[in-house]
């Protein structure tokens, strides 16, 4: 079951547009089907709120704090309400993964995602689910991949097609997500990665 949906970004107008902040594109969406209205939660480090989807009350964060100190907002909120970790799902930008597409899982590595880093280590374990949303590599769109361009691809807002890609990756995450609000995991990966 699922009782915290994280986003994680960059707080700020300047990063608003930007696919470092494909997590908070898919809070705001789901803020919007909840009729949840985030607000700053100081004692939270972050936006938060408490939603109504898929008939479970699940809370919804988008940490304030910049992407590589997330962990404190998540544990907090976590802590307060005595969630478990896997009861947690961290949805985050993707490099690894082309624009369009999105993959769910539990637990593993931080491929390098400072958020993700900085999350299990507050949590003391990685135990957690993450929805990872592709965002393309600069590789893959004329950049040479070096960790300047890296740096730079993120903080720099999508193509439009990649955007409507993206865009179209998070709704078809909605149906997925409702069976893993309810339990059925083995199921919303299913039904996520096969599409059935």
């Amino acid at each position: 079951m699922l009782k915290l949906i994280v986003g994680l970004g960059n707080p700020g107008a300047e990063y608003e547009a930007t696919r470092h902040n494909a997590g908070f594109w898919l809070v705001d969406q789901l803020a919007r089907m909840g009729g949840a209205n985030l607000r700053v939660e100081s004692r939270f480090h972050g936006l938060a709120a408490r939603a109504r989807l898929w008939d479970q009350e699940i809370w919804l964060l988008k940490p304030s704090t910049f992407m590589n100190r997330s962990g404190i907002a998540v544990v907090s909120l976590a802590r307060f309400y005595k969630i478990l970790p896997d009861e947690i799902l961290v949805a985050h930008d993707e490099m690894d993964l082309p624009a369009g597409s999105v993959k769910l899982k539990r637990g593993g590595g931080s491929g390098g995602h400072n958020g993700l880093k900085d999350i299990s280590a507050h949590l003391s374990t990685p135990d957690y689910w993450r929805l990872r949303i592709g965002v393309g590599h600069p590789r893959n769109a004329g950049g040479a991949g070096q960790r300047e361009d890296v740096i730079n691809f993120v903080l720099k807002p999508p193509r439009r097609e990649e955007q409507e890609a993206i865009d179209e990756a998070m709704d078809r995450t909605l149906t997925p997500l409702s069976l893993l609000a309810r339990g059925e995991s083995e199921r919303a990966m299913m039904t996520l990665h096969t599409g059935k």
